[in-house]
């Protein structure tokens, strides 16, 4: 019941900021400049996005092998499509990772193993995100708005985000590190409800502590899932007759995503199309194309995670035999 609480409360939060959106802008314009959208163009940003859920698969698939686990491209990417559906149509993203992992312990002896590839592969596109928006916030910051106090602040996250999730991976990665953190934790009442959870987390990064080539290649993917990202909003841009220079597009776009990641909406649905406004107007971009391309994307996000839906109703009563097993 206080899920279901909880889930009505975001939806509400969406609706509320799409309707909080149209009282400040022309919804006529909105409109006319959708329906001028290049169906081609719309075309190669699905694509794109496409593209950035495979290498999320691809991602994975190198973690997994990482630890001697060999599942088949096609449950991987079935997994991945199942995982996008439920985040963007459930109001918490790390439902969509519990499906990921539940999904493909079906086809693995070692169920932990499933788990803990899902745990680093968050991780990990987790850094890949700040990092790439420490980039450009300061990009941003210096170039375009040097008197911008709110920039300023999110540059601020980004770099605090960073280098706390790159520091709690080198003390998930040294046992010594980790044990010390461990009687921190303990001995500190405010965090020690937390140990259990710190405890899971950094049995599963250290199952990666001798394969940092590992980790770099997986962090590499993640990069190139955002590069993908960045080039479906460039083409939307452009389907609405361009003025979105893909310059900026790599310069906000990791800022939005690391907004996105308050689950306070369903999907991003209503955050999107507020925050693209605000982030894209620093640098002049018109407000009715930001709104619009947010839009469009909003529509692609969706789209393209109906296979993850059809996939999960599917699959969700056949039994499975085991089809991958660790190697000793």
């Amino acid at each position: 019941m206080r899920q279901h609480v909880l889930n009505g409360i975001k939806l509400l939060i969406s609706l509320g900021l799409i309707v909080w959106l149209f009282q400040r802008i022309d919804v006529g314009e909105v409109v006319a400049m959708l329906r001028t959208a290049r169906p081609l163009l719309v075309v190669m940003a699905t694509l794109m996005y496409l593209g950035a859920i495979l290498s999320n698969a691809l991602k994975w698939g190198v973690l997994l092998r990482a630890q001697k686990v060999y599942v088949p491209w096609r449950v991987l990417v079935e997994y991945t499509f199942v995982g996008v559906f439920f985040n963007n149509f459930l109001p918490a993203n790390v439902g969509g990772d519990v499906m990921r992992g539940y999904g493909l312990s079906k086809y693995i002896r070692r169920r932990a193993d499933a788990a803990v590839s899902v745990v680093v592969d968050r991780l990990i596109g987790l850094m890949a995100l700040t990092s790439m928006a420490i980039v450009s916030a300061l990009v941003a910051f210096v170039q375009h708005a040097a008197n911008n106090q709110d920039l300023l602040a999110i540059t601020g996250v980004a770099i605090v985000s960073t280098v706390g999730l790159g520091g709690g991976f080198a003390l998930m990665l040294s046992r010594r590190l980790r044990a010390r953190a461990e009687q921190f934790v303990q001995r500190t009442p405010v965090l020690r409800p937390f140990a259990p959870l710190y405890g899971r987390l950094s049995e599963a990064v250290g199952a990666y502590r001798h394969r940092a080539d590992v980790l770099v290649r997986a962090f590499v993917i993640a990069l190139g899932t955002w590069v993908l990202s960045n080039l479906t909003q460039w083409f939307l841009a452009e389907s609405l007759g361009g003025g979105m220079p893909l310059l900026y597009i790599f310069l906000f776009n990791p800022l939005i995503g690391l907004v996105l990641l308050i689950p306070i909406s369903i999907g991003g649905l209503g955050v999107n199309q507020n925050i693209f406004p605000f982030f894209y107007g620093l640098v002049g971009v018109p407000e009715t194309l930001a709104v619009s391309v947010s839009f469009l994307l909003q529509f692609i996000i969706y789209l393209t995670s109906l296979p993850g839906g059809v996939l999960w109703w599917r699959e969700r009563h056949v039994q499975h035999d085991v089809a991958a097993e660790p190697i000793p």
